[in-house]
């Protein structure tokens, strides 16, 4: 009898182990949304998205999350401030007006290499993505925080 209960409980066990196994392997091959074929939910100028963040981010994030906690999928409108790379050699766009506080970065997929080579500083575009950071205010630093948008690429 006792044999039969250990036997049982190695088995538990093991099935236990083989699926937290499992389980990181199958998220890691899951197919990953594709942004730019996604339904737009709403098209806001960078000032609004980062002012909406900045007076209540959880009623933002309750508007602009999804249930499962994505992003849902946005085009923001803005002026061009700076162009740089990321440790990932991805362009990086930060859209915000002069004066304002805070804009939002916009992080390029690489296929969007061609569309964005030409852009500068001082270039109005319109950007779809989806985010993953709200503006907000560091207290400790004495600074703003960017809206972090990903994935992004162009919107003619």
């Amino acid at each position: 009898m006792k044999k039969l209960k250990t036997k049982k409980i190695i088995l538990i066990v093991v099935i236990i182990a083989v699926l937290a196994a499992i389980y990181p392997v199958y998220l890691f091959f899951m197919p990953h949304r594709d942004v730019q074929k996604t339904e737009v939910f709403a098209t806001l100028s960078s000032k609004e998205i980062v002012n909406e963040y900045l007076k209540d981010n959880a009623a933002a994030n309750n508007k602009y999350l999804e249930k499962d906690g994505n992003s849902k999928v946005l085009i923001i409108k803005g002026t061009i401030f700076s162009v740089s790379k990321d440790q990932n050699n991805q362009t990086v766009i930060l859209l915000k007006d002069a004066g304002e506080s805070a804009g939002v970065s916009c992080t390029f997929l690489p296929e969007a290499g061609e569309r964005i080579k030409n852009l500068k500083i001082g270039d109005k575009i319109k950007v779809k993505g989806f985010i993953t950071l709200g503006a907000s205010y560091d207290e400790d630093l004495e600074m703003y925080e960017d809206v972090i948008m990903q994935d992004c690429d162009i919107v003619k």
